[in-house]
Parts: structure tokens; C-alpha cells; sequence
């Protein structure tokens, strides 16, 4: 769904940039919503507060039904909350929606973003002059996103003749065709071959770095999200459980060894445990091999306890985690009830 809402320039001084240019782009403050009521009543989103800074990418991830979805519809209004507050570029949101909703665009997943019938050109024209920008003053703008997606030579057909891959590239470069001072993207690189979801990020981070643009985002790619995330926020059960730079909340996995010996008995493996959290043990023909993790202390104390008991290690290998693994610890790696994800 492109909402086009952008009604503005970011130079141009209007109320809403003047009055909150020290203000984050994103600001909430417990944020709550409930499906239903009684014993069945579900709650998406349970007190959530966070602020995002102009000009960064931040990623939004959880598991489905963790409430990022109410989440990011709570902040564009298109789901009433039943408390907290939402500020867009210092407006309140429920004070001067329009005002506040001016500086916002959004793609979002499931949603037709764009009108199939128009070409891939009027659809850029159409999202800037709905959101109030004369599309004449952003052709060059326009004319780079369609190069830099590789739309050029698909800029005058039908969106609807294209493929897929096509059709997402074009609900991107929508959402950027106004200059939307934020916005948010749920699955940005589906349906993208691997150049094209490369080059995309590469955008992101260029349009975050170079014109100030704030960008949520939200996918199961923890690829993308380590790309081009400066922060990650972590949603479980509609509140937030972590919320940190993509390296420390990487880094404070710990760290993941396989070690093989064929010195591992059940009794050494049982120590193991009592020093260190156990991922795996796998039978191998050169002896057992162990997955352990562990912080630096822990791994110290690994160590010596296999010195003692003279256990020579035939191979140490390092396992780097990823931020799935990251978000899997966090969640408990369990998907988790509600009506949205």
C-alpha cells in the first residue's frame, strides 16, 4: 500500500518541519492495542515505546504474530490504538493527522502499492502529485530512481504487463517518487532477484545517507536487515525485547565453538553442561563433535576444565551467529498468537 501522504519538501519550512527539526522522526510512547474483549481478547501491541532518528534505517523484526504489523499500522493510523502516542517529525499524529502524515510513505506487504493500468512513469507522477508534490519538480529524481532499479526501459508499459519482481520495483520507487521524509517498507526485496535486491539496499542506504530519509523497515531477510539497518528493534508478544545496533545485539550472543575429540565420554559431556550452554553433540568418525556457547569467561572455564581431564581437541571451529540466530534467542524461536503478524 503506498499511502501518499508526502505533501511537502523537506527544504521547504513548512509548520510541521520547522517545529519538530530536533525531533526524531518516529516517536512512540506506550503504544497498546487489544483485538476483542473478554477471555478472547488478544493484545497486538503491549506498551511499546521507541524513537527513531532522522536519517536512519532501522529494522523492525519478530516472528509472526508478534505485533509488527499492528505496530507499523498503529504509527500510520491505519489501526486506532487504544492508548499511547505517535509523533511524526515532531506532529502529533492525533493533533494534526494530515500535518503529521504529510511527511510519511509506506509499502507495505499484501497491499496493491500501485495502479496496475497506469505506466510505470505515471505511477511515479501520480504518487508525487497526490502527496502535493508537482511531479515536474521531481523528473530528475524520478528518472534516477527508474535507472537506478533498472526501470528505464520498462517506464511507459503497463505496470500490469509486468513480472512480479517488476511490479515490486515499481511500488518502490512510488514510494520514493515524492520525497517522503519516512517511510516504511515491509518486505522490500520479495519477489526481487539477487542484483535487483542489492542494488535496492545499496539505495537505501544512499537516500538515508544522502538526503536525510528515514527508512522502517521491516523483513525476514536478516540478510537485507544487516545490510542496510543502522538498529534493529526485536517485537515478541507486541512489546519490544531488544532494541540495539545490528553488532552488539550480534555480539552479545556469546560465542559458538564446535569442538571435536575422541575423548568425549557421557561423563566429560555432562561437565560440558555445567559450564556452558550444549547446542548439539553429533557421533562423527574421528571422534564426538560438541556445539557449545558461551561468553568469554564461560569459555576460560571450558578450557581448563579439558586440560584437567588431559582431552585434546582434534578441531575448534568458530560459528559466527547470525541475526536469525539472534532473533530466534530472543523470541524463543516460537511464532506466536494474534490476527496480525
Amino acid at each position: 500500500m503506498t499511502t501518499g501522504y508526502r505533501g511537502r519538501d523537506a527544504d521547504e519550512g513548512g509548520q510541521a518541519t520547522a517545529r519538530g527539526v530536533h525531533a526524531p522522526a518516529v516517536a512512540v510512547d506506550d503504544l497498546r492495542k487489544r483485538f476483542g474483549s473478554g477471555p478472547d481478547a488478544v493484545t497486538a501491541v503491549d506498551g511499546v515505546s521507541l524513537e527513531v532518528e532522522r536519517g536512519s534505517v532501522v529494522g523492525l523484526l519478530g516472528p509472526n504474530g508478534a505485533g509488527k504489523t499492528t505496530l507499523i499500522k498503529s504509527i500510520l493510523g491505519m489501526v486506532l490504538p487504544d492508548e499511547g502516542d505517535v509523533r511524526i517529525m515532531g506532529v502529533d499524529v492525533r493533533d494534526a493527522p494530515r500535518e503529521a502524515y504529510a511527511h510519511v510513505d509506506a509499502m507495505l506487504e499484501g497491499a496493491r502499492n500501485d495502479y496496475w493500468r497506469l505506466t510505470v512513469r505515471e505511477n511515479l507522477r501520480y504518487f508525487a502529485t497526490v502527496g502535493g508534490v508537482d511531479p515536474d519538480s521531481v523528473a530528475a529524481r524520478h528518472e534516477r530512481l527508474l535507472d537506478r532499479l533498472n526501470l528505464t526501459e520498462k517506464a511507459d508499459e503497463p505496470v500490469r504487463d509486468l513480472s512480479r519482481g517488476m511490479k515490486q520495483k515499481v511500488s518502490l520507487a512510488s514510494v520514493l517518487a515524492g520525497g517522503a521524509d519516512v517511510v516504511f517498507l515491509d518486505e522490500p526485496t520479495l519477489g526481487l532477484d539477487v542484483a535487483s535486491a542489492r542494488m535496492l539496499q545499496a539505495e537505501i542506504r544512499r537516500l538515508a545517507a544522502e538526503t536525510g530519509l528515514t527508512v522502517i523497515l521491516s523483513s525476514h531477510d536478516m540478510g537485507v536487515v544487516e545490510t542496510v539497518c543502522d538498529r534493529v528493534v526485536v517485537v515478541a508478544d507486541g512489546q519490544v525485547v531488544a532494541d540495539d545496533t545490528v553488532d552488539a545485539l550480534l555480539q552479545a550472543e556469546g560465542h559458538t565453538l564446535r569442538l571435536t575429540s575422541p575423548g568425549f565420554d557421557a561423563d566429560l559431556l555432562a561437565g560440558f553442561r555445567e559450564r556452558v550452554d550444549v547446542t548439539g553433540v553429533e557421533r562423527l568418525d574421528r571422534g564426538t563433535q560438541v556445539g557449545v556457547t558461551t561468553d568469554t569467561e564461560g569459555l576460560y572455564a571450558l578450557m581448563s576444565y579439558l586440560r584437567r581431564h588431559d582431552v585434546a581437541l582434534t578441531a575448534v571451529e568458530s560459528v559466527d551467529p547470525g541475526l536469525d540466530d539472534v532473533l530466534l534467542s530472543l523470541t524463543d524461536g516460537t511464532e506466536q498468537g494474534g490476527p496480525e503478524a
